[in-house]
């Protein structure tokens, strides 16, 4: 009998954990939010009500996004984004997916030595390396070129990880029959492994193009020429050449950051089970 208060003590207790989390959930998912909800109300005001406190507006009005897509070459911006977006993601996702299969299968001298400096990168943000990186780029002749913005984009040590673990999670069984078969390692690699990585691929796909897609401080650096710039950058000048102009610069916002929002949503299940089978728990 004297086991029942204690049980019912640790129930409430376990319950004013629960509430406690969710609290804090609440909260953070409010201050995520907020501020979306908050840009999309801007992009509906008017030039007299863009600075009043109220989250909805008194007279909605679609003349912000009619004046982005029509007057400023918008479209433009939007197409640069896409191709620099799509072309880094299809050539990184092309030699990463070979890198992080040597790394994780072939044996070679040095090759834990490779995966350390390379996973070492990640505690070198961009701004440390930008200006050499620029005089880098500059020797090249890349500058105001989409090579420029393409190239230095390529390498990304989070997607060589990603993939080398995913690829030690797969049965060595496979790759034995297939030698068995006679297949070498390039054989492997098309016929065995890559149809097994089309779940992370997908994934790495997506976070690759939402990364490039938000991309901003390279862009900018790297491309002076109006007519290279990305979404990003031209939201910024956009911010400068308007500068009272919050409605239009909302606007533009709401535009480049629907579609990722979209796109996030519908395959957000595919990105949580590829950071799952990948071992990063």
């Amino acid at each position: 009998m004297s086991d029942g208060p204690a049980i019912l003590y640790s129930s409430r207790q376990v319950n004013s954990v629960r509430m406690v989390w969710m609290l804090v959930t609440l909260v953070l998912a409010a201050m995520t939010i907020f501020p979306l909800l908050y840009m999309l109300a801007i992009a509906f005001k008017g030039p007299t009500e863009v600075f009043k406190s109220n989250l909805v507006p008194d007279k909605p009005t679609l003349d912000n996004f009619i004046y982005v897509l029509t007057e400023v070459p918008f479209w433009r911006y939007l197409l640069n984004t896409f191709f620099v977006s799509a072309v880094v993601t299809v050539i990184a996702l092309f030699f990463h997916t070979m890198a992080g299969y040597a790394l994780a299968r072939l044996r070679f001298p040095g090759r834990e030595a490779i995966f350390l400096a390379m996973f070492s990168t990640f505690l070198v943000s961009l701004p440390v390396i930008i200006v050499p990186l620029f005089i880098l780029v500059r020797s090249m002749g890349m500058l105001n070129s989409y090579a420029g913005l393409i190239v230095p984009s390529i390498f990304n040590a989070f997607g060589i990880f990603l993939l080398r673990q995913y690829y030690l999670s797969l049965p060595r069984e496979l790759e034995e029959a297939a030698v068995i078969d006679g297949a070498g390692y390039w054989r492997i690699y098309l016929s065995v492994i890559l149809p097994l990585s089309r779940p992370i691929i997908a994934a790495l796909a997506i976070l690759f193009f939402l990364a490039n897609w938000n991309a901003f401080l390279w862009p900018l650096t790297v491309a002076a020429d109006p007519n290279l710039w990305v979404v990003q950058v031209a939201i910024a000048n956009f911010k400068s050449q308007y500068a009272a102009s919050w409605n239009y610069t909302m606007a533009a916002s709401t535009i480049v950051a629907l579609p990722m929002l979209i796109l996030f949503l519908i395959f957000q299940r595919q990105i949580m089970e590829s950071i799952k089978t990948s071992g990063l728990k």
